[in-house]
């Protein structure tokens, strides 16, 4: 073997230099054409278990120079010289169960086989390759710590032949073949974890109703300019940034737009609602602890602050820590470095800090409720979040937004909201900001079912269901049904948006002489499904009868 020792550490560099398998072998191939009579090279993966034989590559020790329609003629076609077209490896194949404990004592032996033309049929060859080949064939098993088998198969014409040195030559390719062979199993387990970890992000995006994970912002350009002005003025920067907003005003979108236009931006970004930690676990959530630190803790574990290294940690609610976690916190904040609980070592971080609020922190800094050194920790680029009410203008590129959604979350057909429902909307307070108009439309998509999206009852839902609590249905009285009826008397401002739907619908009705439906019908006037029309009318308690006039006997 001493004057193989050069080829074969060139196969080595080989096997080991790709990370696909084909690509080695084609190169292998050629190394070994060079050196003893090959013409083709095929590699075989079999699956024992299932009973099959898959061929995975195929390469000629020369450059190809025919043309490929010449080369899909069958393994078992004759090849009276040198010069008749190559053949091509056959497709998969079953192995019976005589075939698979042929296979299985082969490759326990771990020799390589050969075979020649005319060959006793019960000879390893002929089963991997599904039929009697025409060639002379050397085989050799490859098997892999983590149970992947293979095959190893070298052809030659038979005027060629194969010797003893060819044999041993092939023995000594078992071993950087199986090493490829690992490799290409392990890119392929790679490549279907990966697809896994895709179809899971796809399938999480469809329930969350979203397209990218990234947030979209709605408002860049409105209501929200001057935000995203400073936004991009303090991303670039490590400054910690305070950010202030109502409950549901989109703080955390907003701390992720920073990080994302950050050079931390390929770090991680991590959320902590400091309002929901107990106190007495408030060092083990922040710091992580030590195995054995205390009663439970079986593990050890990284805390947020650990976790978010080289990346941005948004702390929301940070007005809800306690005066001592205050204190543990600024810690951190001064020396970059901590402790995990039960531990002796410190631990060193780059973390940028976001915090957000819904509280008035320089009030709580007045009365004592927050330290004033931790407040300027953290408020060193302070941005105010507008509530939606300051932004209206936002309100109908939001609920398109959210309607868009709402109909990929629910599986149902794309439906937009109308002139009237943005200016139910529009009116409305929204003391629950972007996340309570999120829920209004989510609520009018269920509702609408696909036909429309039912703004109205999703705004003045029963007690519970919605924002505005639903008045009990007003009985129409004795006004005789005939009587005009004004949508918006002047003597008589709703007090409850049920009441303005409520007269809405009656002037409708009325105008329309109690018909619900057809051209003339209220549902075509109010521009909504005739079914939903009646819905409305029945939780309104409206009677249409009240509003029928006769028809007139003709003379």
């Amino acid at each position: 073997m001493e004057a193989y020792q050069d080829l074969l550490l060139d196969v080595w560099r080989e096997a080991c230099r790709h990370i696909q398998i084909d690509h080695s072998t084609q190169t292998i191939a050629r190394l070994l054409g060079g050196r003893m009579p090959v013409d083709r090279l095929a590699l075989m993966l079999l699956d024992l278990d299932h009973q099959m034989v898959i061929p995975r590559v195929l390469a000629p020790a020369t450059e190809p120079s025919r043309e490929p329609a010449r080369l899909r003629r069958h393994l078992t076609r004759p090849a009276p010289c040198s010069q008749d077209p190559l053949p091509q490896l056959p497709p998969s194949h079953p192995l019976t169960s005589t075939a698979v404990r042929t296979v299985r004592s082969w490759m326990r032996q771990r020799q390589v086989a050969h075979y020649r033309v005319g060959d006793a049929q019960d000879s390893v060859i002929p089963v991997l390759l599904g039929a009697p080949p025409a060639q002379c064939w050397l085989g050799a098993p490859l098997t892999t710590e983590h149970g992947a088998t293979g095959a190893l198969l070298i052809s030659t014409h038979p005027q060629k032949r194969f010797r003893a040195p060819h044999a041993r030559l092939v023995q000594a390719l078992i071993e950087p073949f199986t090493a490829a062979l690992e490799n290409d199993r392990r890119l392929h387990e790679l490549d279907a974890l990966r697809e896994a970890a895709e179809a899971d992000k796809r399938s999480a995006l469809s329930r969350l109703g979203r397209e990218q994970l990234v947030d979209t912002i709605i408002g860049a350009e409105g209501g929200l300019k001057g935000v995203m002005e400073r936004v991009a003025l303090v991303a670039p920067s490590d400054l910690n940034v305070l950010i202030f907003g109502a409950t549901g005003s989109g703080k955390e979108v907003i701390a992720r737009a920073i990080h994302q236009q950050s050079p931390r931006h390929k770090g991680p970004f991590i959320r902590v609602n400091c309002g929901a930690i107990p106190p007495e676990l408030i060092d083990s959530e922040l710091f992580g602890h030590e195995r054995g630190a205390f009663t439970g803790a079986t593990a050890t574990r990284r805390g947020w602050f650990e976790r978010a290294d080289e990346g941005t940690l948004l702390l929301d609610e940070i007005g809800e820590l306690s005066p001592a976690a205050q204190v543990r916190l600024l810690r951190v904040l001064q020396e970059g470095a901590f402790e995990r609980v039960g531990g002796e070592q410190p631990i060193l971080v780059n973390v940028r800090i976001i915090a957000a609020t819904h509280r008035d922190l320089p009030a709580m800094v007045q009365n004592g409720r927050f330290r004033e050194d931790l407040w300027y920790r953290l408020s060193g680029f302070p941005i105010i979040l507008p509530s939606l009410r300051e932004r209206r203008q936002d309100i109908a590129p939001l609920a398109a937004h959210f309607a868009s959604r709402a109909a990929r979350r629910f599986g149902l057909r794309p439906q937009q909201p109308r002139t009237a429902d943005l200016a139910l909307l529009t009116a409305y307070d929204w003391p629950g900001n972007i996340r309570e108009l999120a829920s209004v439309i989510d609520r009018a998509a269920i509702l609408g079912d696909g036909y429309d999206l039912d703004i109205a009852t999703a705004l003045g839902g029963p007690a519970g269901a919605g924002s505005v609590s639903s008045p009990q249905p007003e009985t129409p009285g004795t006004r005789h049904p005939h009587q005009p009826y004004s949508a918006s008397p002047p003597d008589a401002v709703p007090s409850t948006l049920n009441q303005a739907i409520r007269r809405h619908i009656e002037a409708a009705l009325t105008a329309t002489r109690g018909r619900i439906e057809g051209e003339h019908g209220a549902a075509r006037l109010l521009d909504i499904n005739p079914h939903t029309l009646r819905a409305r009318m029945r939780k309104l308690g409206i009677d249409w009868n009240d509003f029928r006039v006769p028809d007139t006997p003709s003379s």
